[in-house]
This record gives structure tokens, C-alpha cells and sequence, in this order.
């Protein structure tokens, strides 16, 4: 599949669809007791593709009056990975049903947190593809 292909698959719509906006007050009301306390929106973005993985970001964007450095974000890449809420693995398993067989997802991993902006940390999701065997 080309890189074009994937975008298509994994439009915004599509990823809306996979992780939806309210599971972010989910998860601050499961992690804190209130979504209101969370200082950041959880967002998953399409980052592009080669012949064997493919990369997704959880974007982190401050909430207004909050504050997204204050916040402890660089050890959030272990709590997202094991956090029934964020369920990171039945993300990858919606992705790999967006891929109809034509690939399988393998294993994935979680990324380090990265600062692009003071309002933005984006946690990297690398997913390695398999070409699926003979039915």
C-alpha cells in the first residue's frame, strides 16, 4: 500500500472513530476522579508509513487555563500503554481491521514523549506490518 493509500485509511474521521475525543475525559476521570483536572486533549494522528511500520501520534494539546509542561507527560508513554481506557492495544486492533486484510499489524510500541511546542507533546505509536500468510 502506498503512503496515500494509508492516509485515505486513516483519515481523521477514521481515527476520530478509533480513538474518540471523550475518551481523554475518560481517562483523566479514571487517572484523577475528574476530567476537568486534566491539563491536555488526547488526540491519535496518522504520521506516515514505509513498506514495515506504520506510525501513528497520541497528540497531547494543552487545554485552555491549563498547563501542558507542568504536567508530568514524559512518563506517560508506560501509563498509556498498560491503561484499560486508552487501551492502546485495541487501538491497534481497529487499525489493523482498517486494513482489511491486505496487511496485519505486528508488534507496536510507544515512543518517548516529544515537546514540538509549549501547548504540544505528541507519544509516538509504531506498529510493524506483516504481510498476512495463506488462508
Amino acid at each position: 500500500m502506498t503512503d496515500d493509500a494509508y492516509t485515505t485509511l486513516f483519515s481523521p474521521a477514521a481515527l476520530e472513530a478509533i480513538f474518540p475525543a471523550e475518551r481523554t475525559d475518560l481517562f483523566f476521570e479514571a487517572l484523577l476522579g475528574d476530567p476537568g483536572e486534566g491539563a491536555y486533549d488526547i488526540r491519535l494522528v496518522y504520521a506516515g508509513a514505509d513498506a514495515e511500520r506504520l506510525q501513528f501520534h497520541f497528540n497531547l494539546r494543552q487545554r485552555p487555563g491549563k498547563c501542558l509542561t507542568c504536567s508530568l507527560t514524559y512518563g506517560l508513554p508506560h501509563v498509556l500503554a498498560r491503561h484499560p481506557v486508552i487501551d492502546v492495544a485495541g487501538v491497534v486492533g481497529q487499525i489493523e481491521g482498517r486494513l482489511n486484510g491486505r496487511r496485519r499489524c505486528g508488534d507496536w510500541r510507544l515512543g518517548k514523549t516529544m515537546e514540538v511546542s509549549r501547548h504540544l507533546h505528541i507519544i509516538p505509536l509504531s506498529i510493524r506490518l506483516e504481510t498476512p500468510g495463506p488462508a
